[in-house]
């Protein structure tokens, strides 16, 4: 008897090319979860299976741009072409724009609008017409930020979504929970990634910054997403957890 947590469900993750997004893509797949891996860079989607078909064969790649709706639908259709259904969805894809508020442009506004709310916003409709449909229903979550609870110099912007998105999950509750659909957002603090550790400082800033002595890991955030799209979870709709070592709790500041 295979006793992993998800056999035989259907994933998509999107925003998965490194970081967060493709430690959850690999932990879902070791957990015997059918991944869709996407990331807007093929490169990068292509070397994460790569690396995630070393370990298990039940991922495939999909790159493209998360916040176009005939993308999104696309990803939904692979998956039940594929796999047969859908079963959890982790609207993972999101970009950072830094920018004195001030000085900020339009562009880099709609950028950020764009891929973090429009593309999460339209993934979890597609998604859960894609569950209703079933009758089987499903999990749905979104990544926000901690920066979506506590100010943070030159990202207003970015900010502003990731509290937006927060609010996507507790409205969805009144919407999705009679289709048996759970839907929850995690909050990552300072994370130790591809892209923050190309800061020499980082990881020592934030060390004496977060009360838990370190920054997070990958693995410390793909950890909670997975126990909030298991089974174990279906009761928790509407949360946002927070993983952060205990930053936000006393908030100081890098700068």
């Amino acid at each position: 008897m295979d006793n992993r947590a998800f056999i035989n469900k259907v994933a998509i993750v999107t925003g998965a090319g490194q970081g967060i997004g493709f430690e959850i893509c690999r932990q879902l797949a070791k957990e015997g979860a059918n991944v869709i891996l996407n990331d807007i860079d093929t490169g990068l989607a292509e070397k994460a299976l790569e690396i995630i078909h070393q370990e298990n064969s039940n991922c495939i790649a999909m790159p493209g741009d998360a916040s176009e709706i005939n993308f999104i639908q696309s990803m939904i259709d692979e998956a039940v072409s594929k796999f047969g259904k859908l079963d959890i969805v982790i609207a993972n894809a999101g970009i950072t724009l830094f920018g004195d508020f001030l000085s900020y442009s339009p562009e880099a506004f709609n950028s950020v609008m764009k891929v973090n709310l429009t593309g999460t916003f339209f993934l979890a409709q597609a998604a859960v017409k894609q569950m209703k449909e079933q009758k089987t229903g499903g999990s749905l979550l979104f990544t926000s930020s901690v920066t979506g609870h506590q100010a943070h110099k030159n990202l207003a912007a970015y900010a502003m979504t990731k509290a937006a998105i927060e609010m996507l999950a507790r409205n969805l509750v009144i919407e999705i929970s009679s289709y048996n659909i759970n839907v929850n957002t995690i909050a990552p603090g300072a994370t130790a990634t591809e892209r923050t550790l190309n800061d020499p400082d980082y990881e020592k800033v934030w060390s004496g910054l977060t009360p838990m002595g370190r920054p997070g890991t990958t693995k410390d955030v793909a950890d909670a997403a997975l126990f909030l799209v298991s089974d174990k979870a279906k009761q928790i709709t509407g949360h946002c957890l927070v993983i952060d070592g205990g930053w936000s709790c006393i908030s100081p500041s890098p700068y």
